[in-house]
């Protein structure tokens, strides 16, 4: 597949390049970022949320589609190409596309990765077989012996997650979110299910350079949730004498830093996560990715979730993290790091190095 890429990628005008993505998720940091590096923009969008990428100024060409799905239309890809486009994915991607492999554009980053992103046992590996410590899983709601999260596979925004503590737990909870609509059965027998672990929930957002051979902390960030977080609103005494059941929806994010002693453990974990990325598929890591962990009273980390791509959160990073910062010395952000890799793969003749 990526020979088949970089073919395509031969026939650009360098000279013409633009930089696209969907007009979803995290497009108005990356569609941005391009512009602030000097590039044309493309928003593949939805004619609902079109104005959105207008009002805002970031996006030069709109290309209107019914669905996201019809990214992978040939009409459009033809059109895409014809405009030497270069796509950026996001989570938007892998939520309503699937796999990347039909989409016969360049992608900045690695499609097989952004694959081994969409399957919970997978992360799984990727993230044991670095190093990094991780919570207990299990196969089974019958095997739940203590405190868990479940979760499902792909790119949800925490929709339908929820907290149990037994199976029995697990089967009333799982069944009132059914009868509500928010999960399917089908999500039940797929049901991802974790340990839960007590402690503060923190999202770092990464990115791997091929022209500097570094991997970089650009921002950080925590999520807000609800209904779980909106719950700490309601008196205690009316939580018990309510039925509720806390779900994890993600509406919003929220810059963080943190103590800087936990910062070389962090790039640490975060250089071995890259390393076993090219054992999986070669170049491996190609820009930004995130390591989604949870801290607890004593310091330690534990991974449960690794994106391969940029996340959501890293926009609380415009125009710049206190870390992006120190780094660069200028406003920098994901979207505009994007860009700026891009552009110096351009100048140096190295862009085949970071297209799958």
């Amino acid at each position: 597949m990526r020979d088949k890429v970089l073919q395509i990628l031969e026939d650009y005008d360098y000279d013409k390049i633009k930089i696209a993505t969907i007009g979803s998720h995290s497009a108005l940091n990356i569609l941005k970022g391009a512009k602030e590096e000097g590039f044309e923009t493309v928003c593949v969008c939805r004619e609902k949320e079109s104005f959105i990428y207008k009002d805002f100024g970031v996006a030069d060409h709109i290309v209107k589609v019914e669905e996201f799905r019809d990214l992978l239309d040939d009409r459009i890809q033809r059109k895409l190409r014809e405009m030497n486009s270069i796509m950026i994915p996001h989570g938007s991607f892998n939520a309503y596309i699937g796999t990347l492999y039909n989409l016969k554009v360049p992608i900045f980053g690695n499609r097989v990765l952004m694959e081994w992103e969409t399957i919970r046992e997978r992360q799984r590996e990727w993230l044991e077989r670095s190093g990094l410590k991780i919570p207990k899983t299990y196969a089974k709601p019958q095997e739940i012996d203590g405190l868990v999260i479940v979760k499902y596979p792909g790119a949800r925004g925490g929709k339908g997650y929820f907290i149990a503590k037994n199976p029995q737990d697990f089967y009333r909870k799982a069944e009132e979110l059914v009868k509500m609509g928010i999960i399917s059965e089908e999500d039940v027998e797929r049901a991802y299910i974790q340990q839960y672990i007590l402690g503060v929930s923190v999202y770092f957002s990464f990115f791997y350079s091929p022209i500097f051979d570094r991997v970089e902390l650009i921002a950080i960030d925590r999520r807000y949730e609800s209904n779980v977080d909106g719950m700490g609103r309601i008196p205690a005494e009316d939580q018990l004498g309510s039925i509720l059941t806390p779900t994890y929806t993600v509406i919003g994010n929220i810059p963080l830093v943190v103590r800087e002693s936990l910062l070389p453990r962090v790039i640490s974990d975060a250089k071995r996560v890259y390393d076993y990325s090219r054992r999986i598929a070669e170049p491996g890591m190609v820009g930004p990715f995130c390591l989604e962990s949870i801290i607890d009273e004593n310091g330690e980390i534990y991974y449960f979730e690794i994106s391969a791509r940029i996340v959501a959160g890293s926009t609380v990073g415009i125009p710049a993290s206190p870390y992006s910062y120190i780094l660069f010395d200028e406003n920098m952000y994901m979207g505009k790091r994007i860009a700026r890799e891009i552009k110096l793969g351009i100048e140096k003749d190295l862009l085949d190095s970071m297209i799958f």
